[in-house]
């Protein structure tokens, strides 16, 4: 597959997912420098490379290893427990830690909000 493929594959990904460069840096751990010259077709590390496809659930040819549903369900479940641990130190901080069974629920909630509901917006953001 030629570089200009690929790179055609990473954006077309990129907006499927409605993720910005800023993000989309930020997420795969590269700098928004490297992100530009990976789509302006300039010479980047192929660390970069997999690192980008990899993030997009894509392999070094551009092709979908990962379902875009079950990417943003990942992203999802990742943001929930990010959020949820927040709560928790806090709590926890008062000693009002929270049982586990009420987390649980509470992931749950933050996944389907951050998958359907009002901050689904928001699923993307670093």
């Amino acid at each position: 597959m030629r570089r200009e493929e690929l790179i055609s594959k990473i954006l077309l990904r990129k907006k499927e997912l409605n993720i910005t460069i800023e993000n989309l840096a930020k997420l795969s751990f590269v700098s928004m420098r490297t992100i530009n010259r990976l789509l302006n077709n300039e010479d980047v590390k192929l660390s970069t490379v997999e690192a980008v496809t990899n993030f997009l659930g894509l392999d070094f040819a551009g092709r979908e290893i990962v379902p875009l549903g079950e990417l943003k369900k990942r992203r999802a479940k990742e943001k929930a427990l990010y959020l949820v641990s927040l709560v928790q130190s806090t709590s926890a901080l008062e000693k009002q830690g929270i049982e586990s069974e009420s987390i649980n629920s509470i992931i749950s909630m933050y996944e389907k909000e951050l998958l359907h509901g009002s901050y689904k917006h928001t699923l993307w953001v670093a």
